[in-house]
């Protein structure tokens, strides 16, 4: 596969990015987080959470905040739904696109879920079947593709197969990713060479956490393959709540600065990006975990 010219990137700071800040955000804030998101020209932003407050507290704000934001034609609004009720809230809430998702390692999901990833996977059914019904774009995410930390490695096989029960179910894309960092370039290729074998290698995306430093590394690994969508959270929020010590995804300033420096086609004001994730990380009253934004905001504070 030729490297891409062009790149898909999803914004999910809104949702994957702030869903394990111990501190009650308000929905206004999100709100313009989202506004200012969209503004930046992202086509597809992860904007809210359809999951029990008793799990996820920071979510319970969804549904005023997919009323509250300014929509922009064209923008793919997405929402986390991890059951029939999510379903309905998210429907409710008029998102465009509904997320599933799943493991590729069995301990994570019996850890995460308590079921195996086969039963994880078939609770989804109804929702995706109501999704078509209801001409909802539904997108499937594998968590733990390329290690777990309860099990440790995550074969390329392991991965494959949830792809195969995701297509199954009907995805438009699905993500493979790296929640706990662990990936290296060589591996991601293989993983992502491997699931292009179930389903088209341009309805993959790629999901990296920097835990070990390495996402950047392997956003670009993963386009040497033809791999050209990718997650990013703008200041770099985030973290996984099951898997200790994982940090945020990587941050979409550092991804965008990449792409400029590559000449890859983004449709993204990083200038726009860099205030957003001033703008966020002055809220949460701490400095953006972006480098490229940090030092694009000191250059201009000279």
């Amino acid at each position: 596969m030729a490297f891409p010219t062009k790149v898909k990137i999803v914004e999910v700071g809104p949702r994957d990015g702030l869903q394990n800040e111990k501190e009650t955000i308000s929905a206004e804030v999100k709100i313009e987080l989202v506004d200012r998101l969209t503004d930046a020209g992202f086509i597809n932003i992860e904007a809210a959470s359809f999951v029990s407050p008793k799990w996820v507290p920071q979510m319970a704000t969804s549904t005023e905040v997919m009323a509250g934001i300014t929509r922009k034609a064209g923008v793919i609004y997405s929402a986390l739904t991890p059951n029939m009720k999510g379903f309905e809230g998210a429907l409710a809430a008029k998102a465009d696109e509904v997320v599933i998702f799943g493991a590729a390692s069995e301990a994570f999901s019996q850890k995460n879920i308590n079921c195996s990833i086969a039963e994880s996977i078939e609770r989804f059914r109804d929702v995706a079947q109501a999704a078509k019904q209801h001409n909802i774009r539904l997108r499937g995410s594998i968590s733990c593709s390329f290690g777990c930390p309860y099990q440790g490695e995550v074969s390329p096989e392991s991965v494959a197969d949830v792809v195969r029960r995701l297509k199954d179910l009907g995805c438009d894309e699905i993500d493979i990713a790296d929640t706990i960092g662990v990936g290296t370039p060589r591996h991601v290729q293989k993983v992502m060479e491997r699931a292009a074998k179930e389903f088209p290698l341009a309805q993959l995306s790629g999901h990296f956490h920097d835990t070990y430093g390495q996402a950047l590394a392997n956003i670009y690994a993963a386009m040497e393959v033809g791999v050209s969508t990718f997650h990013s959270s703008v200041a770099g929020l985030g973290g996984c709540p099951y898997a200790k010590g994982a940090t945020g995804n990587v941050s979409t300033e550092d991804v965008l600065y990449m792409m400029n420096g590559l000449g890859v086609e983004t449709g993204i004001d990083l200038d726009k990006v860099v205030d957003a994730g001033q703008f966020i990380s002055k809220h949460l009253g701490r400095k953006a975990v972006s480098r490229a934004g940090n030092a694009i905001a000191a250059k201009r504070a000279g």
